[in-house]
Order: structure tokens, then sequence, then C-alpha cells
């Protein structure tokens, strides 16, 4: 067996995650390690940074918490993943240094560099391992498609423009506005 064979025949764990001091950000998912450089855009930042606002306001105090990248999600040792954000109501799932197993909901902004792996490798592990509601923001497009898993399957995305109120499964009573999301002005009705 020659060594690029060997190369694409090693699976990754958490153990040698932890081990990995380059600087970089880095994501393990089936046992294949993705580089998350570069850094995300400011904009990426600012819609990401407006949604923990809302999550964070809406729900301090009670026993569900979000948390902001880089936080990890540890789901088995092949599986160990850096959502842009994720909300967990277990405090069991809690340590010190990460999440253990599925958080309840996760928002990936997408990237040039990592749309495709949000659209398919992480929502079929999200699905996989019991994410409840994924939500996949484009910043380009300016729409969030929602995901709910039933029955143990994701079915098609519900997709939400801009310009509309978005109301989650998991907390009915947070009304994301998402043209505030997207720092976007609404136009004025017109009167008459």
């Amino acid at each position: 067996m020659g060594p690029l064979a060997q190369q694409l025949e090693h699976k990754w764990s958490y153990a040698d995650y932890l081990t990995w001091d380059d600087g970089q950000r880095w994501e393990i998912i089936d046992g294949e390690a993705y580089n998350m450089s570069p850094a995300p855009t400011l904009r990426h930042q600012a819609i990401i940074g407006n949604i923990f606002a809302l999550f964070h306001l809406f729900l301090r105090g009670g026993s569900c918490r979000p948390f902001i990248a880089p936080t990890d999600v540890f789901f088995d040792d092949e599986n160990v993943v850096q959502p842009d954000m994720v909300v967990v109501c277990d405090p069991n799932k809690l340590t010190g240094a990460n999440v253990q197993g599925a958080p309840d909901l996760v928002v990936e902004i997408l990237s040039p560099s990592t749309s495709l792996r949000d659209r398919r490798l992480k929502k079929a592990l999200y699905e996989r391992f019991g994410v409840k509601e994924y939500l996949i923001v484009d910043p380009v497009a300016e729409s969030v498609d929602r995901y709910l898993l039933v029955d143990g399957r994701y079915g098609s995305p519900e997709i939400f423009d801009w310009s509309e109120p978005l109301t989650l499964q998991l907390f009915p009573e947070l009304i994301l506005n998402l043209w505030e999301v997207f720092e976007k002005e609404l136009p004025e009705m017109s009167q008459g």
C-alpha cells in the first residue's frame, strides 16, 4: 500500500485534534479533518453577532444557553465541529471544555470556503446525531434555510427571506426579525 492510500485510510480522532497547535481552527467529520481558514468576513461576524445577541437576551436566566464559535461540539471521537452558534438546553452536555452531544439548535453562516460542507456534510452530521433545529444563514442571498428534525430526519428546508420574521420551533416566543439580523431597512408601506 502506497503512502497516499495510507493517508486516505487514516481517520483522525479527537485525541489527534487536541494535539494540533498550528493556530488554525479545525473540524473533524467522520474522521476527516477540515481546516476552517480563512477567518470569517466582517459581514459574517456581524450576522452571527446579531443572532447571538437575540438569543442571549431571550434565553438569559433560563436552562438553555447559547454559545458562539469557536466552541467545540463533540459528537463522538471522529466528529468534532465548531458551529457558528449553538443552543444547548441540557446542562449535562456542558463540560468545562466543550459541548458533549447534540445541541438543540445549530446556526451556520455560509462562507465560500465552507458552504458545501455546511449544506451537505454538516447537515447530514447534525441529522444523524439528532440536532432538532438547524439554521443555514446565507449572507449573499440574505436568506435562512431552516431544517427541523422529524422522526430522525430533516425534510426539505423552510426558506425565509431577509424581509420575513422567523419563528423557531424550539422557542416559539422568540421571533428573529431577519431584516435586523441582516441589518437592512424594511421598505415603508404606502398609506392610502
